[in-house]
């Protein structure tokens, strides 16, 4: 699949190269390997009018005359829509030099019989980099993807919508999706072998959303196996996607419960990953005096700032037998030390609290 280079992918494509109509589209590229794939090059295009730039990656058998060896350069990037070439220099690995686009008459005149009549050149051009083919229009049209503006075919290429992807989704059981949706699962990763994996897992006939959340916060079957493993068995999706969003990793559930916290439930150990509850905090809460303080307590502490600091200012105030609960309290009317100390009259209630 095509990768442009930042996000949101669509915005950076769709308010750049901003040309006239009656301007010719070329500017400035630079090149490299994309990622560690020695088989994709990675392409950063600067317009002329130096309005926008846009990256995405292609691997080098789509590229004519290509050679990334040290010295000069000569090649092209030939698209139904029209051809790029390009002009420069490698060095490393590395390149940088010139483009122009030379637009095809032909794809216009068929483009125009699609729907899409007197393309600007920016139009044109966008559509050659994406690589949408009237080939693609016409099959996506054929099973319901009719009419779609410029911006979804601008999607569609970008994200590399096929038939063949509507298919394997509906497959999957997920029919007359959106092409917003098809969109969504393209940048998420949703195929058919993922849904097979989490219904292999134990989430079978997962609803749409709930597919695209599992990928977009790393739920994988892998995953939810070790979950399992710990014992958390009927763990819902919200609540396993809640466990991925907020860190609860099978690491820090054993951490936790080697700590002494053995009959935590799930939402316990989201708890203690929303508040910043550690193991290395609960050894200092034990270290201040607290051996058997609560996974409750702690979490309160942390809700309510009391620190190991805010602890040992209070033993030092007088109040040595303070208990985890006057502590929270004390926080939460914003009584410190030094107020404690005005109230017994300079010796922190020694006399009564030691």
């Amino acid at each position: 699949m095509r990768r442009l280079s930042s996000l949101p992918l669509v915005a950076v494509l769709l308010a750049t190269f901003s040309a006239s109509a009656a301007s010719e589209v070329r500017g400035t590229w630079t090149a490299s390997p994309a990622r560690k794939d020695t088989q994709e090059i990675q392409l950063q295009l600067h317009h002329q009018n130096e309005r926008g730039n846009m990256g995405f990656s292609e691997p080098r058998s789509a590229f004519q005359g290509l050679s990334t060896n040290d010295g000069a350069a000569s090649f092209t990037l030939p698209r139904e829509a029209g051809t790029l070439s390009f002009e420069g220099q490698f060095k490393g690995g590395e390149g940088a030099g010139h483009y122009r686009f030379t637009p095809s008459e032909a794809y216009a005149k068929a483009m125009a019989g699609l729907g899409y009549p007197s393309l600007s050149p920016d139009d044109h051009f966008k559509l050659a980099a994406t690589d949408v083919t009237t080939t693609r229009i016409k099959d996506l049209a054929a099973i319901g993807y009719k009419n779609l503006s410029m911006d979804e075919l601008m999607q569609v290429g970008i994200f590399d919508v096929t038939p063949a992807y509507v298919s394997e989704l509906a497959k999957a059981g997920y029919e007359k999706l959106t092409l917003e949706q098809l969109v969504a699962g393209r940048i998420h990763g949703v195929t058919l072998a993922r849904v097979q994996g989490l219904a292999g897992a134990g989430f079978a006939k997962l609803a749409w959303d709930d597919v695209l959340a599992m990928n977009i916060h790393g739920v994988t079957p892998e995953y939810i196996r070790e979950v399992r493993a710990l014992g958390f068995k009927d763990l819902d999706g919200d609540e396993i996607v809640a466990f991925r969003i907020h860190g609860v990793t099978p690491a820090f559930v054993k951490e936790m419960r080697d700590a002494g916290f053995k009959d935590v439930d799930a939402d316990g150990f989201v708890g203690f990953r929303i508040h910043g509850v550690t193991p290395a905090f609960v050894k200092e809460m034990r270290e201040q005096g607290f051996p058997d303080i609560t996974d409750e307590q702690l979490v309160a502490f942390r809700i309510h700032g009391v620190t190991p600091d805010f602890v040992k200012r209070m033993r030092a105030a007088g109040y040595t037998r303070i208990t985890p609960d006057e502590l929270v309290s004390l926080r939460i009317h914003g009584i410190d030390e030094t107020f404690m100390r005005a109230m017994s009259g300079g010796d922190g209630g020694a006399n009564r609290k030691k």
